[in-house]
């Protein structure tokens, strides 16, 4: 069995920052795991922590069907946008740091 990438600080780091998406700064943001099997997601298995995109409570329930009428498609969207505002934003604050 391979293990999935774990990463403490890339989860913790969205605390206290706007969401990725809607721009809402309410303390609510969390790392939410993108829902796809391609990229790791599995029954009982979150995908890697690299794969998080920073959403608050409202959007991240959106995106995960939970709440909201959003299509399969509008949710993958949703979330790969606020992905890559998620990655920007770990490089542009040194989150993540290329030596």
């Amino acid at each position: 069995m391979t293990k999935t990438f774990r990463s403490k600080a890339l989860l913790d780091a969205a605390k206290d920052r706007p969401c990725c998406w809607c721009g809402v700064h309410d303390g609510s943001t969390v790392a939410c795991h993108v829902n796809s099997v391609a990229l790791g997601k599995g029954t009982g298995i979150k995908a890697p922590d690299y794969y998080v995109a920073y959403l608050c409570h409202a959007c991240h329930s959106r995106c995960d069907g939970r709440a909201g009428t959003l299509t399969k498609d509008e949710k993958a969207e949703m979330w790969t946008r606020a992905y890559l505002r998620t990655v920007a934003r770990w490089f542009e604050e040194g989150i993540v740091k290329v030596c």
